[in-house]
């Protein structure tokens, strides 16, 4: 959990050593609405995880032995600290950082690394900083450049030396399988983690982070609370709370919050005494003593809803009981704003619910570019552990009612969004802490709709691991056999083709079409649906026939089931005429009653994505038939329509420039056919990488026709 907690002491400010765990991710965009979704993180420069200490309580022989990492002349080391969730790691980590930076000669650099996403973007977002250019993180993103080597190269040659903090690393797994973790000659990481077996930390230099001592932890408590009682009571509640400063922030918090009938430090050990018995909320924390206080931190958020359940907002304990069916990623909070939320607490007062969340710092709100909630996983685990098992389902399902009407019902195409990009890391934990049947399916229908809606918006990567992870969590409970996971295998294998893996797309969507035929029929829409996607590979692969025959196949199937005004049957006549043979082609053209672009647009309108779309493939049929001006008339115009609706860089509006500069350099003007081709490479470098098979084709024709205009030259 982080945010404000309202301690009186010292301005106010949170004690040092309750940062712990707590961390806030926030993500800024610096561009237009259109930017790509990972420039998200506000900011490396500055720590995320809570207020900077008032006052530094004990740490002080830790201090000593970091002090080494800011100095000077320090760099290629890596240091680990390590201790139990809520011992104040995070807040351990400021002091060398705030030293690093005091004096200006050194940058500091902070990253959220508690998993893949946030991980991810915090360092791009460090190779941002550190120079990198716009193609090089987009590829980066897109996953056909290898992320970290970006980073570390751009650390490598940093004009001014560095201190890289990697917080909350409580998975060193990420770090290892993906690279992340390096020394440099230019600088020195400071790692934060849970994690202390010395096997995940080869070549750095452990230190363990601990409770308190007793009085240290007491005076933690009168810092926050200074007008609750005395040293020696302020000392038995810490002992009480095991000395963690995370649940001494949350107690002393509490404490500091009441005004109308506030609790001294006696009552509250008093109440917290009444509790029932402790629980692990950490599960993936190794076991520890008696005097291990975790267990004790479902004890104080669970008092901090009692007080505001004393004060009217009994629903505030609905409320967090729903975010906790989420994920600790930022959550927009547009989502709370549905009649479905009434099903647990009354829309009406929902926000008075969520304003007594944020008063008691049981959530925060931060600003990735829309304004979301953000609670700490910690506190989401205990949450989610101690609803009763007759009301999750209730939960779940609202939670999965939620993001549904967050997701559009028919993902269109367009720039990248988000909102979208954001509901996907609570799509997968919503589907994790799922377990009635029921309410799996709603989820996976959700991920299905979201996996292809990012994919729409160019998110391929995104798309991949969403549904990915999906499947992960959702088949082992629905079985292989299910209709909507064969779906989200669908999403795989269509994802996989777009960034560039087509014998994995193959493979993929050629099994899929195989389950559905035999479960569901061979005229079944999305038995159709796999013949159609399975034609992309296929033709990338070279098997020309083989795709065709089965795009024929969904075309006639679609047609037959649908009806041949449907926008499906549609699209599937559009694609058709790229990948017929040309005298099949120019016998499907002529004997048409209307060209297939007029058509979409009488039966779809004009603006439609399938008329866009069918009009990018009759060009390409033109053009093919070798009647280029026909082509040049229409593939410029709908290369404009592209450009205007999606911007540049979108994956169909290159697709459109191509075809026009071809036609183009068909018609002899071939400086004007170069001129268009490398800027189509150059995006398409900057989005999919150099070496994808689409920036290579079109890398082809660019060099074929400067060879030709320099041989004009010549003669």
């Amino acid at each position: 959990m982080s945010g404000e907690i309202q301690g009186r002491a010292d301005s106010g400010g949170r004690v040092y050593q309750a940062s712990g765990d707590q961390y806030i991710v926030e993500h800024h965009h610096h561009s237009d609405a259109g930017s790509i979704a990972w420039e998200s993180v506000a900011s490396v420069r500055q720590p995320t995880g809570g207020r900077a200490p008032v006052v530094l309580r004990d740490r002080t022989e830790l201090m000593e032995h970091l002090r080494p990492a800011v100095a000077p002349e320090a760099s290629n080391q890596i240091y680990v600290l390590h201790g139990m969730g809520g011992c104040g790691k995070t807040a351990v980590a400021r002091t060398p950082f705030e030293d690093a930076t005091a004096d200006g000669n050194r940058i500091g650099l902070w990253v959220n690394a508690a998993d893949r996403t946030s991980l991810r973007s915090g360092m791009l977002a460090v190779a941002a900083d550190r120079g990198a250019a716009e193609g090089e993180l987009i590829a980066a993103r897109n996953g056909l450049r290898a992320p970290a080597d970006l980073v570390w190269d751009r650390l490598g040659s940093s004009d001014r030396p560095w201190l890289l903090v990697l917080d909350n690393a409580d998975d060193p797994e990420i770090l290892q399988e993906g690279g992340w973790l390096r020394a440099s000659p230019r600088g020195t990481v400071l790692v934060t983690t849970r994690r202390a077996a010395a096997r995940w930390w080869s070549h750095a230099e452990l230190h363990h982070v601990g409770v308190l001592p007793q009085e240290a932890a007491a005076q933690v408590l009168c810092d926050l609370a200074p007008e609750s009682g005395t040293m020696a009571e302020a000392a038995e509640i810490a002992d009480r709370l095991g000395r963690l400063p995370l649940a001494l922030t949350l107690a002393g918090g509490f404490l500091s919050h009441q005004v109308i009938d506030p609790w001294s430090m006696a009552e509250y050990g008093h109440h917290l005494g009444d509790r029932g018995g402790a629980e692990f909320i950490d599960q993936g924390a190794s076991a520890l003593g008696r005097e291990d206080a975790r267990h004790l931190i479902t004890r104080t958020w669970q008092l901090s809803l009692d007080a505001l359940a004393g004060r009217g907002l009994e629903e505030s304990t609905a409320l967090l009981r729903l975010l906790a069916c989420y994920g600790s990623d930022p959550l927009p909070l547009t989502i709370l704003n549905s009649p479905q939320i009434n099903n647990v607490v009354p829309r009406t007062r929902a926000d008075a619910a969520l304003r007594g969340l944020l008063d008691q710092s049981l959530t925060a709100m931060v600003d990735p570019g829309v304004r979301c909630l953000q609670s700490h996983a910690v506190l989401l685990a205990s949450v989610m552990a101690s609803t009763p098992g007759e009301q999750i389902t209730e939960f779940t399902g609202t939670a999965a009612r939620l993001l549904a009407a967050a997701v559009p019902a028919i993902p269109q195409r367009g720039p990248q969004d988000l909102r979208l990009s954001l509901l996907a890391p609570h799509t997968v934990a919503l589907l994790r802490n799922s377990s009635e049947t029921s309410v799996v399916v709603e989820v996976l229908e959700v991920a299905v709709r979201l996996a292809c809606a990012l994919h729409r918006t160019g998110d391929y990567l995104s798309a991949w691991e969403l549904a990915s992870a999906a499947v992960a969590a959702a088949e082992p409970r629905l079985g292989r056999a299910h209709r909507l996971v064969l779906s989200a295998h669908s999403r795989i294998g269509r994802a996989l083709f777009r960034l560039g893996r087509f014998e994995e797309s193959e493979a993929v969507l050629r099994r899929v079409l195989a389950e559905r035929e035999g479960l569901f029929g061979p005229d079944d829409p999305d038995t159709l649906d796999s013949c159609f996607g399975i034609n992309y590979p296929l033709q990338e692969l070279g098997r020309v026939a083989e795709g065709v025959a089965l795009l024929q196949r969904a075309a006639d199937g679609r047609k037959r089931v649908l009806g041949r005004e449907h926008p499906l049957t549609l699209q599937a006549h559009a694609l058709l005429i790229e990948f017929l043979p040309v005298a099949e082609l120019a016998l499907e053209i002529d004997g048409a009653v209307m060209p297939l672009p007029q058509e979409c647009a009488l039966h779809l309108g004009s603006d439609h994505a399938v008329s866009l779309g069918a009009r990018l493939s009759y060009a390409y049929a033109l053009f093919r038939l070798d009647r280029f001006e026909g082509a040049v008339e229409e593939a410029g115009r709908v290369f404009a329509d592209y450009d205007r609706r999606h911007g540049p860089d979108y994956a169909l509006t290159l697709a459109a420039q191509q075809v026009y500069a071809r036609a183009r350099a068909a018609l002899g003007d071939v400086n004007s056919a170069v001129e268009m081709l490398a800027v189509v490479v150059r995006r398409r470098e900057q989005s999919l990488g150099a070496q994808h098979p689409f920036t290579a084709q079109a890398r082809e024709h660019l060099e074929e026709f400067r060879a030709q205009a320099a041989a004009r030259l010549a003669d």
